[in-house]
């Protein structure tokens, strides 16, 4: 089996000359021909072996001007086996000619290095960091945290981007004011529906019309979650992703087995699984799902009290609903003393009226106009 050459000695003995007694071309040019030999048979060399180019990498790179550091940055970032230390240390450069190489591209940068970048260093960092092929939910939190409008609107559009709930809600924050934002959020195909629901509810028209542009094969979904946020009803069933169907597919098979009750109610909204908690109110309601999620993910919380007055949920079960939208749609909590006493004094009878009303409006915006 054969093994990478190791590096030349007389190599390691020009450079201990050159950082000795070289020029400053004398001694680029060594880097030049170190940064040659790596690349000649980077998959081959032994952890050893990448260890003492990356210590050669580091004596170098005292003594060179940025030029060349930004040189040696394009070389190895690519590189998936690149001195590690070397990478590091490119990527947490203030210069950003040298550092955006490694951060946009080198593999060699875990999470936990691109979450101390984020946090430490220039939007322009930042950037790059939003550029990379890969992020994970907890990169792109800081990205989210930290970022200026360029920084956001690269990382919500960036198709290998994924994004925690807290993140979907900060963007959700930021695409309130900002088009762009908006425009890459709602078009990604991974948008959990709830807050693609939220996105549409509060978007301008031309979003909506940039959406429906963007995404020619959406346009019908599109539309139905227009409808949501323009009539308070929801948008069409065929809009749900398939987890959302196949969550509501094993809530209607449990009602129709008998066995969906209240308990289960408070186990779905105790994992903090919207789209069962959803599907389940809809049961014991007896309202289209859709329906039921339009009222979940609306503005006000009386959408909730309503659908839990008519299921005749009791108040613990309730404080789990009102928690899972909480955390789900980004709302605030409410005063639940002063919610709680609302969820009382509201009659039965009122709520099942306020309910057909709602229904009543569904129908209407979902007929066809002549």
């Amino acid at each position: 089996m054969s093994t990478a050459p190791a590096p030349k000695v007389n190599l390691l003995d020009e450079l201990q000359t050159a950082l000795a007694h070289g020029t400053v071309a004398h001694r680029v040019e060594t880097l030049r021909r170190v940064t040659d030999l790596f690349l000649h048979a980077a998959d081959q060399y032994s952890d050893e072996q990448i260890d003492l180019f990356d210590d050669v990498f580091h004596c170098l790179m005292r003594h060179i001007e940025t030029s060349a550091k930004v040189m040696l940055s394009n070389r190895l970032a690519p590189v998936a086996k690149a001195p590690p230390q070397t990478v590091q240390t490119l990527a947490f450069d203030d210069l950003i000619e040298i550092a955006a190489p490694m951060l946009t591209q080198s593999e060699r940068l875990t999470d936990d290095m691109l979450i101390a970048n984020a946090q430490s260093k220039s939007q322009a960092h930042l950037l790059a960091i939003s550029s990379r092929r890969r992020l994970s939910g907890a990169v792109t939190d800081v990205l989210i945290e930290r970022g200026n409008d360029e920084v956001l609107q690269r990382t919500a559009g960036n198709p290998g981007a994924s994004f925690s709930e807290s993140g979907y809600r900060g963007l959700l924050a930021h695409a309130e004011r900002d088009e762009v934002i908006a425009v890459c959020l709602g078009s990604r195909p991974s948008i959990p529906r709830h807050h693609f629901l939220k996105l549409v509810e509060k978007a301008s028209a031309s979003v909506r019309a940039r959406l429906a542009e963007a995404h020619p094969d959406r346009v019908a979904d599109i539309s139905a979650a227009v409808t949501v946020a323009t009539q308070q009803a929801a948008a069409a069933p065929e809009a749900a992703g398939a987890a959302t169907e196949i969550a509501h597919g094993l809530v209607q098979l449990l009602y129709d087995d008998g066995r969906l009750d209240e308990r289960e109610i408070a186990k779905f909204a105790a994992a903090g699984k919207f789209d069962e908690t959803n599907a389940a109110i809809a049961c014991l309601a007896r309202v289209p799902v859709s329906l039921a999620e339009a009222m979940m993910v609306e503005q006000h919380i009386e959408g909730i009290l309503i659908l839990a007055k008519v299921s005749e949920l009791s108040w613990p079960t309730v404080q789990l609903i009102i928690a899972l939208r909480a955390r789900t749609a980004g709302t605030p909590l409410t005063d639940l003393d002063e919610t709680r006493q609302t969820y009382e004094r509201l009659r039965l009878s009122t709520a099942q009226q306020v309910l057909r009303f709602h229904k009543m409006q569904q129908s209407t915006a979902s007929k066809p106009r002549s």
